[in-house]
């Protein structure tokens, strides 16, 4: 076997930059999340203060998602993902210097985390449009899973080493290291050259309307986006509000539980994810939902019988599913959008699937009120299943096939010198 085949995808050298970048910016950041909850919780020991600086930044990502997607259609995408990743850098860094001064305060954490939020909105959609422009179609499964992999293996070990940091220093040596690695990763994506975007003297308005059209245009991709705008505000409700409330009122799992419950998770989709280096998905969205739809089973075990090892079990069938759907629809975003409004359309995305995640905990933390949390769990179940499985009704979606291509050589991707 040729060496060029045992690297696979890593073969082509542009990429091959811009996954070290990915790597490094993905593991300066995985103990960001603890550091930020105990930096909040050090200021003022309320989960009302952590809930208020975490919805200003999922505000604000969401207020400027759309901006970000036009922009990083119409600059070099290079370019806007070095910018957010020094913008990052100095936010950051701010942080850790208010922490290090005592000067830090809720106020502050809220601010930079309306500025981190915005910052978001530009770079994943500049993110997603490059993968695309690196890798040839038919290494798009494999581009995706091993980012994925990377990912993934930080999401397991990121709170037990954040954890250990915050401990032994303070959430402020967490911010540094965070604030370092954004400065590393954006000085690796200088050697990464992509193609120029399309020239072009329109307005902000008619960007806007032509990825309006592109992703209106494909029913798979709004059915898709519309079930996720449902099936997002359940999981974030069900899990995210309502997990820890059972955990905390059952002895048969509780607090300690829940997180292996969630480390299982984790391990669910780091494992799928190597599957999917291997294992091909023909039809990337069928496959995707029936995977995401095995997330209910999740919601059941929680309502009907919260205990550790049986739910970790669900919880590692869902991170495999979880995967699944993650791999299968980057797979046909990037196969099917044109690569010059695929910024766009990756923003009318992440607008329509984020936008009621909000709604979601507030509305199940009231039903909580109203019903029994256990029935509450096993109907968020049965809908969650049922939406997800009822997506597969449209042909689009359930025969949409991967593209088939011959591993091509870098030149053949016409990147620039």
């Amino acid at each position: 076997m040729k060496r060029s085949a045992k690297l696979g995808v890593l073969r082509h050298r542009q990429f091959r930059w811009f996954f070290a970048s990915g790597v490094t910016n993905t593991l300066g950041s995985m103990m960001t999340p603890i550091a930020l909850a105990f930096a909040v919780l050090e200021i003022e020991n309320s989960a009302g203060a952590l809930a208020r600086v975490l919805a200003v930044e999922m505000t604000a990502n969401i207020i400027f998602v759309l901006f970000g997607g036009v922009v990083s259609d119409r600059l070099p995408r290079r370019l806007v993902l070095q910018t957010c990743r020094i913008a990052m850098a100095v936010v950051l860094g701010t942080l850790a210097a208010l922490m290090f001064t005592g000067h830090a305060t809720i106020g502050w954490l809220m601010v930079l985390g309306g500025l981190a939020g915005g910052i978001s909105a530009f770079s994943l959609p500049a993110l997603q449009g490059i993968v695309p422009q690196l890798v040839p179609e038919g290494e798009l499964q494999e581009a995706n899973a091993l980012m994925s992999f990377v990912r993934n293996g930080s999401n397991f070990l990121g709170p037990a080493l954040g954890s250990v940091l915050v401990v032994a220093g303070g959430p402020q040596w967490a911010f540094v290291i965070d604030a370092l690695t954004f400065v590393v990763s954006s000085l690796l994506l200088l050697p990464v050259r992509l193609p120029p975007p399309a020239a072009g003297a329109t307005s902000f308005i008619t960007d806007l309307r032509t990825g309006w059209g592109e992703f209106r245009s494909r029913t798979w991709l709004w059915v898709i986006v519309l079930a996720f705008s449902i099936l997002n505000a359940i999981q974030s409700g069900a899990i995210t509000v309502l997990g820890p409330v059972i955990a905390k009122n059952h002895d048969s799992l509780g607090i300690k539980g829940w997180g292996l419950v969630l480390s299982a998770e984790a391990v669910g989709m780091l494992l799928m994810s190597l599957v999917l280096l291997k294992v091909r998905l023909n039809r990337p969205l069928l496959s995707g939902m029936l995977g995401i739809s095995l997330f209910s089973i999740m919601m059941f075990m929680l309502g009907l019988d919260p205990v550790t090892i049986p739910l970790m079990v669900a919880a590692l069938v869902a991170g495999a599913g979880i995967e699944t759907f993650g791999t299968g629809w980057n797979v046909a975003m990037m196969q099917n959008v044109p690569g010059d409004v695929l910024s766009r359309v990756v923003s009318y995305d992440m607008l329509g699937s984020f936008i009621a995640i909000p709604v979601g905990m507030l509305l199940f933390g009231w039903l909580a009120t109203v019903a029994s949390t256990e029935m509450v769990l096993v109907a968020a179940g049965i809908v969650y299943a049922a939406v997800a499985l009822s997506t597969l009704l449209v042909p689009s979606v359930r025969n949409l096939r991967q593209h088939s291509a011959e591993p091509a050589t870098e030149a053949a991707l016409s990147l620039p010198d």
